[in-house]
């Protein structure tokens, strides 16, 4: 009894896994089309992916990280695909040259801005930059020109640009210098610190004096009209810069006020001239108007009389000949 129910569970046990091997051998059968279908390979290994660090939601291959973090930089910046497409580095032009780059980032150039601010002059002067006109919140480093007049002031500008000319002109000296101890000529030097030990002549005495008064002059405080200035002298120079302002402008009021004036006036006269004008030609006007008619008044007279003379008769002609012969006897009788 118990041998028969040993069977009769292993040939169910066979039996079960007979239909899941060939389910399973279905199933990759089918997955073999699908693979054949579409081009694939069943033995493709996933490539090694990272997460971008300016958008966690970017999740690209380690090969192409580096292109797509500067991309995706810019984009969170507010640069467009066409001003990325534009943009191009300027690195592979300097790789084999002895041209010195400088690389600016953000802190440092708000840094280099908040130095310059800090020693521009509180209030408003001619020929100076006063703390106005620098920027207090700090901004992202322009990548292109039109960003660079946008986001900096032209203080700013000028600041980073003495910035970056200043450091470059650091590492020019400290290469040069370094470059000169190569070229000592020790047999010179040494017969120059013997001549040292000799007194000098009253020659190289004056030629020292001349270069240690260049010297002086050459290393004075460039601003020495404000550095050498009281703070009543400063004041007294930025009140006279206000007051020519405000005379400048009160003159150009003035000088608006009476122009306007002699606009209304000359206005005025025309307006005159032309009543004047006007008035005259409708007198004439008129007079010409009176004259017409008295003349077609006495053009009309005549032409009745003669109507009137060419209606009558020979005889009536006749009879009035009579009647004026008769009266002039009677006049000359009386």
């Amino acid at each position: 009894m118990s041998d028969s129910l040993e069977t009769k569970t292993l040939q169910d046990r066979l039996d079960r896994l007979q239909e899941l091997t060939e389910f399973t051998e279905n199933c990759k059968k089918q997955l073999n089309d699908i693979f054949e279908s579409l081009g694939w390979s069943p033995d493709y290994k996933q490539e090694a992916v990272e997460q971008c660090p300016y958008d966690p939601d970017h999740i690209v291959p380690v090969r192409s990280m580096e292109k797509h973090k500067a991309s995706c930089r810019l984009r969170k910046m507010g640069y467009s695909a066409e001003e990325q497409a534009e943009m191009n580095d300027p690195s592979v032009c300097y790789e084999n040259t002895s041209v010195r780059s400088f690389i600016m980032d953000k802190s440092t150039q708000h840094q280099v801005i908040l130095q310059a601010r800090s020693a521009a002059p509180l209030m408003r002067m001619e020929g100076v930059f006063w703390q106005g006109q620098y920027s207090g919140q700090p901004v992202d480093v322009p990548q292109n020109h039109k960003r660079t007049l946008c986001d900096l002031t032209v203080a700013d500008r000028l600041a980073l640009y003495d910035h970056v000319v200043g450091v470059l002109g650091q590492q020019r000296d400290a290469a040069s210098t370094s470059n000169e101890d190569l070229y000592v000529d020790l047999v010179s030097k040494l017969q120059k610190d013997d001549k040292q030990n000799e007194p000098k002549t009253h020659l190289e005495l004056m030629a020292e004096m001349r270069d240690y008064k260049r010297r002086r002059q050459s290393y004075r405080a460039k601003n020495v009209h404000i550095t050498k200035k009281s703070y009543t002298e400063v004041i007294r120079e930025v009140i006279n810069v206000h007051s020519d302002e405000l005379a400048r402008q009160w003159r150009e009021e003035e000088n608006e006020e009476e122009s306007t004036r002699s606009e209304h006036s000359s206005h005025r006269r025309r307006l005159d001239e032309r009543r004047s004008a006007s008035s005259e030609s409708h007198h004439s006007h008129s007079r010409g108007h009176r004259s017409r008619e008295r003349s077609q008044d006495r053009e009309s007279k005549k032409k009745r009389k003669k109507r009137e003379r060419d209606s009558r008769s020979p005889s009536d002609h006749h009879h009035d000949r009579k009647k004026k012969k008769k009266k002039r006897k009677e006049e000359k009788e009386k």
